[in-house]
């Protein structure tokens, strides 16, 4: 023990004397007993335990030491299993706490605290664990600018709120962590603090807002000693039921279903985890917030199935993975109508295909290399479609497709990193497959001040008859350090590159540049605790042929005041542009008329009972008189620590905004119109948490979106426009989404869930523009509604644990 003791110790100072840069440390100590879990701060291993004390404010007042009322008194070691985190922090009355119950990784007001481990040292990479007053979990993966709260892990806390403010205690096995098997090791280490209520966030190791990046600023744990990886193997079975009813269904109208499968996460080795899904069920995810979409492009949505949006960071990279498009809508979809024979019916056209299972294998090396691969499959989908004479046959509408991902990720010194992304889709049969290779780099000078980064990126189209190959690229320099920043950058795509069959893709064929300045005042000031000034400029053009797209500048000014509201002050300019897609027929253009927009937004101080932010900007188009407003508007109220209810509404109004209106039958002409659109969204949430592993949601939005066309227009091939007197077909567009996600979510033990889910849909779709808001409403809800019932059960088997219990049986 004392030549372990003798080791730690040298470790410790030569570490500290010869380290590149001036870090805060504090030396590891091993548990001399036990600890129970309560939140008390009592055990008598916690004597002798690591303190971490002198934190410092982050924000608003940088680098300013605790006050003593309200100091936070921390305490860390670790033994052959976990790492133990606990403490008391100080209030002058548990007034001044902020507290609700929101469910697990929900941070909303809270105070919290929490601990970061950089287990490799690379600087760049953290696995945060945080605990609120009532005793709620978050837990957190750190990169480059990179922040992902849906990763999740298991681990065990426990809170108390007293006189003195509140104390917690937190027991992180290995199993959540990654680290190698050196027999002395060092970490990185950042502990965060957050008062909500007076707007003050702390943490051990200085975080300068005038300096880029944050796990770089962390500190050093240092002279944890003889500790191993476990075996990290766990299994979360799932079984599921769902009731439903359709009355629009051709067929049945009241269906049911069961439904069974499981997660597994198992450690390869020390650095290395492979997560699976079999057989997964997403039906219980929160429906899409469907639009009405008037652009030539896609709609992105956001991906709500867990699976694919935690420890996905290194899949990320370079925005070649749109998760979406496993699981999405058949390619074949809409061909179905055109393939059936005189009098046939379609009887079934499933709009999603079906994911059979998907696996995730990734880990760093102790040289500090990312591996991450993905691999995804995906059914094949068939469309029912009955004869008169009641025979019945089908028709693919998918393939049997795999999807995979690989990265290799190499972080360096100074936040640097350089990483190869490949993306590959390949499909069963006739259908075409894809490929997309991308090199990425991010490179720092010694200060982390400078920075240069981009892509190259190599698509591949294949089919049986040829290769169509693609180019991409993106420069970028900068500068990222001090109050003054700005980067250049350049942003290039041939006319055949392509990423649509993996990532999100609207246009090819451009070459665009730009650059952005910023300015910052981070020390709080008579009025104000932050400013931050920024400049946009941005200049398209298209590829092949050389020509002009677009231009755009943009100015705002943003900050936090005194009484910790957000304020911000936005103007814009864009020139007339020329629109290539816009159009929708190849080689066509039409010049579109310059505009000017101004506007403002603000939040309030979100620790109050009552919480509100609103939005506002409006745009004029002279030319044709043109002007339209976006009016956001949103307020929560918490009416007790259990209970709060919010509301949100957006509406926009746009009066002669020139776009595309229709493509006559038969002819290559684009008729463009003068359009009036009213659009209005909203959305009702509200929320009781009976405590902090039970919980009931509940969700309800209307989305409402008319188009009514003044004035038509035949689009010259000079892409100027010559106005019709009249046209035969009607554009005119009423759309209306109606729905609820009700959700009651039980967590009955560490990584077990019971979920009971009630979801109810509705649409309207009509040329009826004369209807005001609540008529649409009415008729909306009124439509005939699918309302989908389930029940799902999750439970969390770990190895470890059965094998402990099996032990002691």
């Amino acid at each position: 023990m004392r030549k372990t003791i003798l080791v730690v110790l040298f470790i410790a100072v030569t570490y500290a004397t010869f380290s590149q840069e001036k870090r805060v440390n504090v030396v590891a100590a091993r548990a001399a007993g036990s600890i129970k879990i309560d939140g008390n701060i009592n055990d008598e291993a916690w004597k002798t335990a690591t303190r971490i004390t002198g934190l410092v404010e982050q924000r608003p007042s940088f680098n300013k030491p605790e006050d003593n009322n309200n100091r936070s008194e921390l305490y860390f070691m670790y033994d052959d299993n976990a790492v133990y985190f606990g403490g008391t922090l100080y209030e002058k009355s548990t007034d001044s706490i902020s507290k609700e119950l929101l469910g697990r990784d929900a941070i909303g007001v809270n105070d919290f605290i929490g601990i970061i481990f950089d287990t490799y040292q690379d600087r760049i990479n953290g696995l945060g664990f945080y605990v609120t007053p009532l005793g709620e979990q978050f837990d957190v993966k750190y990169g480059i600018g990179n922040e992902d709260i849906s990763w999740n892990t298991v681990y065990e806390t426990q809170t108390k709120i007293h006189e003195q403010g509140w104390s917690f205690e937190m027991k992180i096995p290995y199993s959540a962590i990654r680290f190698s098997k050196e027999k002395i090791q060092n970490w990185g280490l950042q502990v965060i603090r957050r008062r909500s209520k007076t707007g003050q966030q702390y943490s051990w190791s200085p975080i300068d807002p005038a300096k880029f990046g944050f796990m770089n600023q962390a500190g050093d744990l240092i002279g944890i000693t003889d500790i191993k990886p476990p075996v990290r193997l766990s299994f979360s079975p799932y079984f599921s039921t769902y009731l439903t009813h359709n009355p629009t269904a051709p067929g049945e109208k009241w269906t049911t279903s069961i439904n069974g499968g499981m997660d597994v996460k198992y450690g390869i080795s020390d650095a290395f985890t492979m997560d699976m899904t079999l057989i997964p069920d997403f039906g219980q995810v929160q429906s899409d917030n469907h639009v009405l979409n008037l652009t030539p492009f896609e709609v992105r949505y956001n991906e709500y199935r867990t699976f694919f949006n935690e420890g996905t960071e290194l899949f990320n990279k370079g925005n070649l993975f749109y998760s979406r498009r496993i699981g999405g809508t058949p390619m074949h979809l809409d061909d179905v109508s055109s393939k059936i024979g005189a009098g046939d019916k379609i009887l079934e056209n499933p709009a999603e295909t079906k994911l059979i299972n998907a696996t995730k294998i990734s880990g760093r090396t102790k040289n500090k290399l990312g591996i991450g691969f993905f691999n995804a499959i995906t059914k094949a989908q068939h469309a029912t479609i009955e004869k008169p004479n009641g025979e019945q046959y089908q028709i693919e509408t998918n393939p049997l497709t795999n999807y995979n991902v690989l990265v290799l990720d190499q972080a360096m010194k100074n936040n640097s990193s350089v990483s190869l992304v490949n993306t590959n889709v390949l499909r069963s049969g006739s259908d075409y497959d894809a490929n997309v290779t991308a090199l990425l780099w991010d490179i720092y000078d010694k200060n982390v001040d400078w920075n240069v980064w981009g892509q190259f990126t190599h698509s591949r189209i294949i089919n049986d008859e040829k290769t169509t190959p693609g180019y991409h690229y993106r420069l970028n320099g900068g500068k990222f350090k001090g109050r003054f920043n700005f980067d250049v950058h350049q942003f290039f795509a041939d006319k055949n590159y392509d990423q649509r069959d993996m990532g999100f893709f609207n246009n090819n064929n451009y070459f665009d540049n730009g650059t952005w300045i910023g300015y910052k005042w981070v020390k709080p000031k008579s009025f104000y605790n932050n400013l931050y000034l920024n400049l946009n400029i941005n200049y398209s053009q298209m590829y092949k042929p050389r020509k002009y797209q677009w231009f755009q500048s943009n100015v705002n000014i943003n900050g936090q005041l005194k009484n910790l509201w957000r304020v911000g002050v936005n103007a814009d300019w864009r020139p007339e542009s020329h629109d290539f897609y816009e159009p929708r027929i190849d080689g066509k253009m039409v010049r579109l008329p310059g505009s000017w927009m101004t506007g403002f937004w603000t939040n309030s101080n979100s620790a109050k009972k009552f919480y509100g932010s609103l939005e506002f900007y409006h745009r004029w188009a002279p030319k044709y008189k043109g002007h339209g407003t976006d009016l956001y508007a949103s307020s929560n109220y918490r009416f007790s620590d259990k209970l709060s209810v919010g509301i949100s509404s957006f509406t926009q109004y746009g009066n002669n905004n020139l776009g595309f209106a229709y493509i006559p039958d038969g002819t290559d002409s684009s008729i463009f119109g003068l359009r009036n659109q009213r659009t209005a969204e909203n959305i009702f949430n509200a929320k009781y948490n009976f405590n902090n592993k039970m919980g009931l949601t509940f969700r309800l939005r209307h989305y409402w979106s008319k188009v009514k066309y003044n004035r038509f227009f035949l689009l010259k091939d000079d892409g100027r426009l010559e106005e019709l007197s009249s046209v035969n077909y009607d554009p005119n567009t009423n759309v209306n989404f109606f729905n609820i996600d009700m959700n009651y979510t039980w967590q009955f033990a560490p990584g077990s869930f019971i979920n009971v889910t009630w979801k109810s849909s509705s649409e309207l779709f009509n040329q009826v523009v004369r209807d005001k808001y609540y008529n649409n409403l009415r008729n909306t809800v009124e439509e005939p509604q699918i309302n989908n019932f389930s029940v799902k059960v999750i439970y969390f088997l770990d190895y470890l644990t059965l094998k402990s219990k099996k032990k002691s049986s």
